[in-house]
């Protein structure tokens, strides 16, 4: 596997005053061109997956949104081999109906789905969702490790040869390749089996900060921390370590710099770049000798992408850091992520 590369799409970019540097009008950016535009330019170029944020708070911007799960839906039909990863928050939110979305996506892309796993502890989602807030530490992340697991456990409540379509015997399904999960946790239980046949890739890829996930989103303010967390995330079991970093570029009508001040507003958790294309594939190339891949965030979409499809990747292509998926294979296959055996194929 090579390294790989990941971009956020959600919005117009990172920075809080991106809305006002869109190539577009602002009522444009719900649009369904404005969204198939920027994912293709992203799989045309070489990405490996987009990913899509959400909260059912609405953004603190000015922005709109429409969920994430329905934008990677949409594009599935219009992409070919870009990975395709909406946030889906585990609190408060439904993990029966979560599994199917995602499951769903799986079929509609054939296989290049996945899932950023993301607690909520904002008090106002509680209210947004009309149950009692989930407090602490403790109680959020029995919420993610039982989400993750429902979902795990229901996509794995079908056999993969569950469906017969033997239309001669008048046979669609085999009951006995259908499987009870019967998970019982602390807030609800879960009976199954799904009502979507197991995914293409037997389990779409998890991403999360933490928890049983394939893809560890790793905090942190600097490359050695960044280094040391990937390391450490490994040895807990973790397969796969990304590193977040916000990106703001010089572009050819302007620096870095000059496009928003030398104090770019970066997230604590993630690592800020800004400077040229050139300085950023020289930090890319460092990380690929330690990280598995990382998810980039434009300061600004409409800026920032067009210097990353022009000069960034062309350059990681050729050197090899990063490779471009394979048509036809699945987000876990070009992630370097085996297809997982199912847990009950040899209970029946």
């Amino acid at each position: 596997m090579g390294f790989a590369l990941g971009i956020e799409l959600d919005g117009e970019g990172f920075h809080p005053e991106a809305w006002r540097r869109a190539h577009h009008a602002p009522e444009r950016l719900l649009t369904a061109e404005t969204l198939r535009t920027r994912v293709e330019a992203a799989e045309n170029a070489g990405f490996t997956l987009a990913t899509f944020a959400d909260s059912i708070l609405p953004p603190g911007e000015l922005a709109g949104r429409i969920d994430a799960v329905t934008r990677a839906s949409f594009v599935a039909a219009t992409t070919s081999t870009i990975g395709l990863v909406p946030t889906v928050a585990t609190t408060y939110a439904e993990p029966f109906h979560l599994s199917s979305q995602i499951a769903t996506l799986d079929y509609a892309s054939r296989g290049r789905a996945g899932w950023i796993a993301e607690r909520i502890d904002d008090p106002r989602a509680a209210a947004a969702w009309g149950r009692p807030p989930v407090l602490g530490d403790d109680e959020l992340a029995r919420e993610q490790r039982d989400s993750i697991e429902v979902a795990r456990r229901l996509w794995d409540s079908w056999e993969d040869d569950a469906v017969i379509r033997d239309y001669s015997q008048g046979r669609f399904l085999d009951r006995n390749r259908l499987h009870y999960i019967d998970f019982e946790g602390a807030a609800y239980s879960v009976k199954g089996p799904a009502i979507v046949p197991r995914p293409p890739q037997g389990q779409p890829v998890v991403f999360g900060a933490d928890g049983a996930v394939d893809v560890r989103l790793i905090p942190a303010d600097s490359v050695e921390t960044a280094i040391e967390q990937a390391d450490s995330a490994r040895a807990a079991g973790a397969p796969l370590a990304f590193a977040e970093i916000e990106v703001t570029l010089d572009t050819p009508a302007a620096t870095a710099v000059e496009r928003f001040g030398a104090a770019t507003p970066n997230s604590p958790a993630r690592l800020a770049f800004s400077g040229t294309a050139a300085e950023l594939i020289d930090l890319l190339t460092r990380l690929s000798g330690h990280l598995d891949g990382v998810r980039l965030h434009p300061a600004v979409i409409d800026e920032d992408l067009p210097v990353l499809v022009r000069a960034v990747l062309p350059a990681l292509l050729r050197t090899g850091v990063t490779h471009r998926p394979v048509p036809g294979s699945t987000l876990r296959a070009n992630l370097g992520l085996p297809r997982p055996a199912n847990r009950y194929a040899a209970s029946h």
